[in-house]
């Protein structure tokens, strides 16, 4: 891999070569019906006056991003310390299968131990091959533990039951 790919944090500038690189991991998982975020929203949500993401990305050295890893903090009492999750995590398929990908999680890794977090947790789909690259990287797959979530009408439904 070129010694002119940085690993650096995403800057406001980034937002719409970050954007492509969140709708090329749709189409890469087949899920494109599912992305609703805007490039309004990545520039609104983590580069606004608090922001809720952080994103790192791989610049070619000329400007152009060839991946990127976006994350934010949570909260594990069972640990007792913050979490790291990582929501994105794509490298583009002409820069693939040359230590990219371990350089950007290697990156979040520093981040996540200077910033205290006491894991980095995320989710994959059962038929992805970067399942591979996150049991290189020493993740661990929790098979007892079942991912959910609650959204649309049925959160609003939810809501509405508040007292």
């Amino acid at each position: 891999m070129s010694d002119d790919i940085k690993i650096r944090p995403a800057t406001r500038e980034d937002v719409p070569q970050l954007f492509k690189l969140v709708q090329g991991l749709a189409e890469y998982v087949k899920e494109t019906h599912l992305l609703k975020a805007t490039e309004a929203d990545l520039l609104r949500d983590g580069f606004g006056p608090e922001p809720r993401f952080k994103a790192i990305v791989a610049d070619d050295g000329d400007g152009t991003l060839l991946g990127n890893v976006i994350y934010s903090a949570n909260y594990s009492t069972w640990i007792g310390r913050s979490v790291c999750y990582i929501d994105d995590f794509f490298v583009s398929e002409a820069a693939r299968g040359k230590g990219l990908g371990k350089r950007l999680m290697a990156a979040v890794a520093a981040e996540a131990v200077a910033a205290g977090h006491g894991r980095i947790a995320l989710s994959v789909l059962h038929w992805n091959p970067a399942r591979e690259v996150y049991h290189r990287l020493g993740f661990e797959h929790e098979e007892e533990w079942l991912r959910y979530s609650v959204s649309g009408e049925a959160l609003r439904n939810l809501a509405a039951a508040a007292d």
